[in-house]
């Protein structure tokens, strides 16, 4: 993997350096409350690299991920601006790109994006102009050859240096699949990845295994993604009801196995020992934290998973 430096990025330099890193993430709020974002930015601050911005999950309108990307790093907190392919054309996008390299985002993560049909405007229109494969490849043209996709060349200087992440999926339909496409997003120019919930870490570990053989983890960084169970009931939920996602019997056992006042310190306890575990395995160079909503709880899962004190680069 190439060690030059892409961007100004704090969680590049971090990885970079051979460090584990650590990523967040806030949902901003579904309004103007420029407090709102600076209250969950203080959870967060110290303990992760940088925190994902969403861009309007679930297809429910909030504040923009850009707006919100900077309010955050008005804080401290480097921010990893999120941008799905649903709401924007290729001109919206490679515009707000370029805001957002102008006001110092150094991270930008490529999603397809949640169908609207999911959220609070269903009868909206999708966009769906380009797809999140070739969004990275657009970005990775903006930054390494100074074009947008029109051909119009930027001039030298001008260009957003950013540090390129996208998601990836082991275990949706079809399994044999997941790994190709992550490939795919390796040969488009992804510098990260980072993935969905993992529970099932047999069937994780199977995946980047097959990354580690195909060596997709010495092109991009390949991070894993962590959400505590809050209870029994999300356990379950998240089994039989969340496309893509893989909860072993085992983990549901265990739950069960707990009084439901105690199965909040019992989520997080696997979660920390799961995150003892990836940091054992080849080809995972960090972990992502998803705890949106309850960001509160970062501060404890970094402690007790021991992820602190966060390197300075």
């Amino acid at each position: 993997m190439s060690r030059e430096l892409k961007s100004n990025s704090n969680l590049e330099k971090v990885l970079v350096a051979g460090h584990f890193a650590v990523t967040g993430e806030l949902g901003p709020p579904r309004s103007a409350d420029v407090h709102e974002v600076e209250e969950k930015s203080k959870h967060l601050k110290g303990n992760v690299d940088s925190v994902n911005i969403t861009d309007n999950q679930t297809a429910v309108v909030r504040m923009s991920s850009l707006a919100a990307g900077l309010i955050l790093q008005r804080t401290g907190t480097e921010a990893n601006m999120q941008m799905v392919c649903r709401d924007r054309n290729r001109i919206a996008m490679q515009s707000d790109i370029l805001g957002a390299a102008a006001l110092g985002i150094n991270n930008l993560l490529c999603l397809s994006g949640d169908h609207q049909k999911f959220g609070d405007h269903p009868q909206s229109k999708n966009v769906f102009d380009v797809d999140a494969i070739n969004l990275i490849a657009m970005v990775k043209t903006m930054r390494d050859d100074r074009r947008l996709l029109s051909g119009q060349e930027i001039p030298d200087g001008a260009q957003p240096k950013l540090f390129i992440g996208a998601a990836y999926n082991p275990f949706a339909d079809p399994e044999d699949y997941r790994v190709l496409r992550a490939a795919k997003k390796v040969a488009a120019g992804v510098d990260f990845l980072q993935s969905q919930c993992i529970y099932d870490m047999l069937r994780f570990k199977k995946f980047i295994a097959r990354a580690v053989d195909m060596g997709l983890t010495e092109k991009a960084y390949f991070m894993a993604g962590v959400t505590p169970l809050k209870s029994l009931g999300m356990a379950k939920y998240m089994k039989n009801n969340v496309p893509g996602i893989s909860v072993p019997d085992a983990l549901i056992e265990r739950m069960k196995g707990v009084a439901k006042d105690k199965q909040v310190d019992e989520g997080i306890k696997i979660a920390c020992e799961q995150i003892q575990e990836l940091k054992d395995t080849k080809g995972v160079a960090g972990v992502h934290l998803m705890l949106i909503e309850w960001e509160h709880m970062v501060p404890r899962m970094v402690q007790e998973a021991k992820l602190n004190p966060r390197p300075k680069v």
